[in-house]
C-alpha cells in the first residue's frame, strides 16, 4: 500500500500545486504515492455545495485575498500560472479518466502534469480533444487509442467509483489525501502536515 493517496482533479489550482509538492515530496523522502483521478464536480454535487454558492455571491475581500494567495502559492512552487483560465471552471472528465487509462502504463503523472500545466500554465480548454490530443503528443503517448479507450465503460465506472470513494471516506474537494489509509488532509496546505504524518508513520 501506498504511503500517500491523493484524489486529485485537474481543474483545481490547489491541486497543481499540491501534485507538484508530492512529486517533490518524493524527490525528498521517497514517498510512495498512489493517484486516484476523480471529479470533484462530483464532490461538489454531492456533498459540498457552498462551493456553487460562493461563486456567485463572492465575498469581496476573500475574493482578492484568494487571488493573491493562489498567484503566491505559484510563486513559491514556480509555477506559471493564469489565475483563472478563460475557460473556468472546466469539465475535466475526459482528462481524468485518460488519467485512469494511463496509470498501469506508468504515464498517469507525466499526463497529468502537462494536463496541469496545458490549463493553469497555457490557458487552453484542457475538455477540447485536440488539446488532449497536444498533451499526449508531448508525453509520447498514441491520442487515437487514448481516446477509444476512454469510452470504454469499465474506465467511466472506475472515475465514478472513485469519486464516490472519495465522498465515502470523509473527502469534499480536491486534493484530498490520505496518509496509512485513514488519516485525511485536505489541500496544498496541509502538505507540511503529510510529510510529517508519513515520517511519523515510518517511525
Amino acid at each position: 500500500m501506498a504511503e500517500v493517496e491523493c484524489f486529485f482533479d485537474c481543474s483545481s489550482p490547489w491541486t497543481y500545486f499540491a501534485f507538484e509538492s508530492l512529486l517533490r515530496l518524493q524527490d525528498e523522502i521517497g514517498v510512495t504515492v498512489e493517484w486516484k483521478p476523480f471529479l470533484v464536480g462530483g464532490v461538489f454535487n454531492a456533498v459540498n455545495p457552498s462551493v456553487y454558492n460562493s461563486r456567485d455571491k463572492p465575498v469581496a475581500a476573500k475574493a482578492a485575498y484568494g487571488q493573491k494567495d493562489q498567484m503566491d502559492w505559484a510563486r513559491h512552487l514556480g509555477i506559471r500560472m493564469h489565475y483563472r483560465p478563460t475557460v473556468f471552471p472546466v469539465n475535466s472528465v475526459k482528462a481524468m479518466r485518460a488519467c485512469i487509462v494511463l496509470e498501469p502504463e506508468g504515464k498517469l503523472v507525466p499526463f497529468a502534469r502537462e494536463t496541469f500545466k496545458a490549463y493553469w500554465t497555457d490557458d487552453k480548454d484542457i475538455s477540447q480533444l485536440p488539446v488532449l490530443a497536444e498533451i499526449c503528443g508531448a508525453v509520447g503517448v498514441d491520442a487515437a487509442r487514448l481516446f477509444a479507450a476512454i469510452e470504454q465503460q469499465p474506465v467511466k465506472d472506475r472515475l465514478r467509483a472513485l469519486t464516490q470513494e472519495v465522498i465515502d471516506r470523509g473527502g469534499f474537494g480536491s486534493p484530498t489525501m490520505f496518509v496509512g489509509g485513514d488519516d485525511m488532509y485536505f489541500g496544498n496546505d496541509r502538505m507540511p502536515l503529510v510529510r510529517d504524518a508519513v515520517l511519523r508513520r515510518r517511525g
